[in-house]
């Protein structure tokens, strides 16, 4: 039997909120499920997670395999989520900070395309000569 720890919705139409659930994979979403181990409300502010996290140890522990959403609870619920600064296009400039050299951004790969390019051109010039002298 495949054992998932997954999310299975409550609630009003509009009014989620979910269960933290073992069960077996093969079942409905909201179908029937061996344990419940935690609640999610995602609506109160701060969001609510309450998950037993000695429970979802032993569950990893005997090889349930938690779905995306619920790994990122337990994670949540062991304290070890943290925000993580989403990452910036090299060629952006945020006001207030020093700008970047103009040799970082754009001379590189400029100066990488030259390169490819010439090379490519030797290669068919040399080529090129090649096939004139075997042709009569």
């Amino acid at each position: 039997m495949a054992v998932k720890i997954r999310l299975t919705r409550i609630g009003k139409k509009r009014q989620p909120s979910y269960r933290v659930v073992v069960a077996d994979s093969r079942g409905p979403r909201d179908g029937r499920y061996i344990e419940q181990i935690g609640r999610y409300d995602p609506r109160q502010e701060p969001s609510l997670v309450e998950i037993d996290t000695e429970r979802a140890a032993y569950w990893l522990s005997v090889g349930a395999q938690p779905s995306p959403q619920a790994k990122k609870l337990i994670e949540i619920a062991r304290g070890g989520a943290r925000p993580v600064a989403p990452k910036r296009p090299q060629n952006v400039h945020v006001v207030g900070e020093a700008a970047p050299a103009a040799e970082s951004l754009a001379a590189k790969p400029l100066a990488a395309v030259i390169e490819v390019v010439e090379e490519t051109a030797a290669d068919v010039v040399e080529t090129a000569a090649e096939l004139s002298e075997e042709t009569p």
